[in-house]
């Protein structure tokens, strides 16, 4: 990949990330890459094909692989928390909003499988741990597919509403929300007595 076809797709991708998809035009592309438009259509056939290019590269993909969960320690509380963190860490808001911009009805189905990639990875994994906790006699049997999705929604939810909200939402910290999440997620809400 040649420089200025770098920037173009940096330019590109980061448009899309701060105004979506459709609002992003070829002339804002070639003004914040510094080419002309004449420069963009040589190096592209047109605004999808600069979008594809660049959800192939790892910088602007999360790049959320089940290679950054292997640090378990077997036991649940930390190994969940472990989770939530390393995803954390991974989808930042600047890609929380990206792929919200990737997700155009113009180009959703080629980005869906590459966006759809981050949430296969965090699904697979737990359920491997979970099947995992099981085998070692630690956890009984259960809906091991349900559990993870229920971790991986209340991951995705703190993140997504972070990145559209920052602190307006609400102040609770990243580390508080997830000791606290795990801990209910493990023991429940106890009752009242």
């Amino acid at each position: 990949m040649d420089e200025t076809s770098q920037k173009i797709i940096d330019a590109t991708m980061s448009l899309i990330r701060d105004k979506g998809y459709v609002a992003t035009t070829t002339k804002d592309i070639a003004k914040t890459a510094g080419v002309n438009e004449c420069t963009l259509f040589r190096k592209f056939k047109n605004k999808k094909d600069i979008v594809l290019c660049g959800v192939e590269q790892e910088k602007w993909r999360a790049n959320l692989t089940p290679e950054i969960f292997k640090d378990v320690k077997w036991e649940l509380q930390p190994d969940l928390e472990m989770f939530m963190e390393k995803y954390m860490e991974k989808i930042t808001p600047d890609f929380v909003n990206l792929s919200i911009g990737l997700r155009a009805p113009q180009i959703y189905e080629e980005t869906a499988p590459m966006v759809m990639k981050v949430p296969q990875a965090f699904l697979s994994s737990l359920i491997q741990y979970f099947e995992e906790m099981e085998q070692r006699g630690k956890i009984p049997h259960l809906d091991f597919e349900c559990l993870a999705l229920t971790i991986f929604s209340s991951t995705f939810g703190y993140t997504f509403l972070s990145a559209s909200f920052d602190k307006k939402l609400s102040g609770i910290r990243k580390e508080q929300y997830i000791r606290q999440s795990v801990a209910t997620f493990i023991q429940g809400i106890p009752e009242r007595k």
